[in-house]
């Protein structure tokens, strides 16, 4: 990803939140059938490895899986909040109105490469986990178990699960810091007068 130095983010905790906050991960793979894409919910341990590892499933039928287990190098992209910046929105504008509209986000890349099993245990882990996780917070949260054994024990041969250790990491956030405070402070206020979500969360992120 290009990344001028003045968007470089290399803190790791920093980069592992943004991993960790990411509900919907896009998972990319090139081999055999060119380049693959898929967008998946992912778990990730932060303590195993150096950067951490990342776990999830893909259908069986879906032929990316196969791409992962070939043992190429997986690319996860994992984005955060953006927003369209109004040249409208600079101080510098009234000076001297050699302003363009750009873009601000957040974005996420790790580098691996994957191992898949298709072990039952080990999938009707990740699997739990995963539910655990987006089920937390409900008042009845529904768990794997409340559906019948045998049913489960189907679902889980129709997927194949993998493990990504993260081998690299590259965060991004372009958040005008190229500009003026003026011009920045503009931008925040700008975005935060927005109705948009997207928008209002990026102003809080500039701040």
């Amino acid at each position: 990803m290009y990344t001028p130095s003045a968007f470089s983010e290399q803190d790791l905790p920093t980069l592992q939140q943004h991993i960790q906050d990411t509900r919907l991960a896009t998972l990319v793979t090139h081999g055999k059938l060119g380049l693959q894409a898929i967008h998946v919910p992912l778990l990730f341990s932060p303590e195993q490895g150096p950067n951490g590892t990342l776990y999830g499933h893909l259908a069986r039928a879906n032929p990316q899986w196969q791409e992962l287990a070939e043992g190429g190098e997986v690319l996860v992209i994992f984005p955060g909040a953006d927003a369209y910046v109004s040249p409208s929105f600079y101080a510098s504008k009234a000076e001297h109105g050699k302003v363009v509209p750009t873009w601000n986000y957040v974005a996420v890349h790790a580098y691996g490469q994957a191992e898949v099993f298709d072990d039952a245990h080990r999938l009707r882990h990740l699997v739990s986990a995963l539910t655990d996780r987006h089920e937390a917070g409900r008042a009845k949260p529904w768990r794997v178990d409340d559906a019948p054994a045998p049913y489960i024990d189907s679902m889980l041969k129709a997927i194949v699960g993998f493990a990504l250790p993260i081998q690299r990491l590259e965060g991004k956030r372009k958040l005008s810091q190229n500009r003026s405070a003026a011009d920045i402070a503009g931008v925040q206020q700008g975005l935060a007068a927005s109705a948009d979500s997207q928008d209002q969360a990026l102003a809080q992120l500039m701040r």
